[in-house]
């Protein structure tokens, strides 16, 4: 009767810690999907992308933003307003017509890097005067100095 006691107690404890198992296992999958990205349309590579549920495939008709802006497949979009714009390599829009921030900041700190790095030169009196070589400021005609670092 003992052993009869003991065996099914541990069966017991075993269905136990294997539906925890599982539950666990499902919880993960859940976490997974939730951190994908999300859906959006994107140009890559000169070309009109659009990502679903983590697949992307190119874009062949255009789709209306959930705030009215338009995407078209030739990179082009209407915001709600009228103003047209063409996204550029890299530039990213989900679903809702928010603009992927994160890749535009990463592209515009890059490009601002660059530029400062090559202006090298400053006008004295003007400092927001720069340029990647010497020469006279266009505001009063003094000549560019180098930048100490």
């Amino acid at each position: 009767m003992k052993t009869l006691k003991l065996i099914s107690t541990k069966t017991i404890s075993f269905l136990t810690l294997f539906l925890m198992a599982i539950s666990l296992n499902t919880n993960a999958q859940k976490v997974k999907k939730s951190t994908m990205m999300k859906d959006c349309c994107m140009m890559k590579d000169g070309k009109m992308m659009v990502m679903i549920d983590g697949k992307t495939m190119p874009m062949d008709k255009e789709m209306t933003m959930k705030n009215g802006t338009i995407c078209m497949p030739n990179g082009e979009y209407t915001m709600k307003d009228g103003t047209k714009m063409m996204m550029k390599n890299g530039d990213c829009m989900e679903m809702s017509g928010k603009m992927c921030m994160d890749k535009i900041n990463k592209t515009m700190k890059t490009k601002k890097t660059k530029k400062m790095a090559l202006m090298n030169y400053t006008c004295p009196m003007h400092p927001e005067v720069t340029s990647d070589k010497p020469g006279k400021c266009p505001k009063c005609g003094m000549e560019l100095v180098k930048k100490e670092k």
